[in-house]
């Protein structure tokens, strides 16, 4: 259900792939039209997520709440937890963590097909390279290095999670 896939040329994520960032991209296909705001909604209010929140706002002392994700998702907050707006398009949106390391990428993409429509929800995350102060060669450093495949595992979970949300919503369900 949770695929990894090759980053679409219109992400706003593809600047750093070209910065020489990890990046990373991963979807899922659901039913029906899913906009955005939804998506946005879904992923960020979801349990697992809601724990993530739970952990910025008790040690970053980053807290945020349902309403602050509507905002978002509707585009009328560009502050969130521990991110900030770096950029928007209507299908999609950029985040930037507060440390300037990493961003984290949503986006929406009809997939389906006359009569039967689907939305193709993609989510993916760039971490920017530091120099090594030994060698002085661009590296992700060792503590990201260390916690990649943490990373890759916790990106398809969100993502898995944020499907089942979006498919509660489309059957009507809370």
């Amino acid at each position: 259900m949770i695929e990894r896939v090759e980053l679409p040329a219109e992400a706003l994520l593809s600047r750093y792939v070209r910065d020489g960032a990890y990046t990373d991209c991963y979807a899922t296909i659901v039913p029906g039209t899913v906009t955005h705001a939804q998506y946005v909604q879904s992923f960020y209010t979801g349990f697992v997520f809601r724990l993530e929140r739970f952990l910025l706002a008790a040690f970053a002392r980053r807290p945020s709440t349902d309403s602050d994700v509507a905002e978002l998702a509707a585009g009328t907050r560009d502050v969130f937890a521990a991110w900030d707006v770096e950029a928007r398009a209507r299908d999609q949106l950029l985040l930037r963590d507060f440390t300037g390391r990493t961003r984290s990428w949503l986006m929406v993409q009809d997939a389906g097909s006359p009569g039967a429509p689907q939305t193709r929800l993609l989510f993916g995350s760039a971490v920017t390279a530091i120099i090594d102060k030994a060698t002085g060669e661009r590296s992700l450093g060792r503590r990201f290095s260390a916690l990649l495949g943490f990373h890759k595992l916790y990106s398809r979970v969100l993502l898995s999670a944020a499907r089942r949300r979006v498919l509660r919503a489309i059957r009507g369900l809370r």
